[in-house]
């Protein structure tokens, strides 16, 4: 396969991950804001910093605000992390790589985007929100099932699993990383409403919190979220559960192209790092470095895969 075209199904995964990631991460914040009799401005910047998109928002931005955020994260095409902006962007490599994909993915692809662009024609109102965010999740969910239901199990198919899994794990380890300090919390705060909303919003930020429920009925402690988001091999948007699939991919890319190349002991690597620890080491040596590093890991990773199958050859 032509580096061009890997690069493309890589990243046009990538995207599609993201924009239904960003979706649940504004969800999350829109029920946090409810619970609060002021502006909610800290919660809306905590969203924005999940996102990763901070300094963009702060360039133009001086307070957060629901309405400002809500539009920025979703429909605003100066912020290329904005849902608007990753599913174009997704529909583009999408067109670019048009013959490695099957006639129903290119469909759901290209009328999710149609879908989408009428639906962020006009800001969206907080009344229209939860219908808004639900169809993101749709648009994306239909792209990804077409392809699990009709795509050839071989290098284009690893390719794009390692696309969605890169960007799941970063995910996941950035809700971890900038709510920790909820997984940490005073006794003075445990077992409140504030307490309980937080915790509920980790877990639907990360589409985990009915998962959850089922394994542990609701008890939330910090050992057992970060166990769960972190550890659990069931859960398919945990750091381990990601990194395991991560490195199968590589071997198969490995078999297809008879060569192991470094991204496949990358990946590795982190599968084996992440199963030789637990939730109690991970607090012990401290949750914020355990995933500061990952993420650095995690990064570099994607950047090797780059480097070793040629993506701008």
């Amino acid at each position: 396969m032509l580096g061009k075209t890997a690069n493309g199904l890589f990243w046009m995964f990538r995207q599609l991950e993201r924009s239904e990631n960003t979706a649940r991460l504004v969800e999350a914040g829109f029920r946090m804001a409810l619970t609060r009799q002021a502006s909610g401005q800290n919660e809306w910047a905590s969203i924005v910093r999940t996102a990763g998109c901070d300094d963009t928002y702060r360039a133009h931005h001086d307070e957060y605000t629901a309405d400002r955020v809500i539009d920025f994260l979703l429909r605003d095409s100066e912020n290329p992390s904005s849902v608007y902006s990753v599913f174009q962007q997704a529909r583009n490599n999408a067109r670019m790589v048009r013959p490695a994909l099957t006639r129903e993915v290119w469909e759901a692809t290209n009328e999710g985007w149609l879908t989408l662009k009428d639906l962020f024609a006009k800001p969206v109102r907080q009344s229209e929100l939860p219908n808004v965010l639900a169809t993101i999740r749709q648009s994306s969910a239909l792209v990804r099932g077409s392809w699990h239901g009709t795509a050839l199990r071989n290098d284009i198919y690893s390719f794009a699993r390692l696309g969605t899994r890169i960007e799941r794990a970063d995910n996941t380890a950035r809700i971890l990383d900038v709510k920790y300090y909820v997984l940490l919390p005073t006794s003075a705060s445990v077992g409140s409403s504030l307490d309980n909303v937080q915790w509920e919003s980790i877990l639907r930020s990360a589409s985990a919190a009915r998962a959850f429920n089922w394994l542990h009925g609701g008890e939330t402690t910090p050992l057992k979220i970060a166990d769960f988001l972190i550890f659990n091999r069931q859960v398919p948007r945990s750091l381990i559960y990601c990194c395991k699939d991560m490195a199968r991919a590589c071997e198969e890319l490995g078999d297809n192209y008879g060569a192991r190349l470094a991204s496949a002991d990358m990946a590795q690597s982190m599968f084996d790092l992440l199963d030789a620890q637990s939730a109690e080491t991970v607090f012990k040596a401290g949750l914020h470095e355990f995933l500061t590093d990952f993420l650095s890991r995690n990064n570099a990773l994607g950047i090797q895969i780059e480097a070793d199958y040629r993506f701008n050859a």
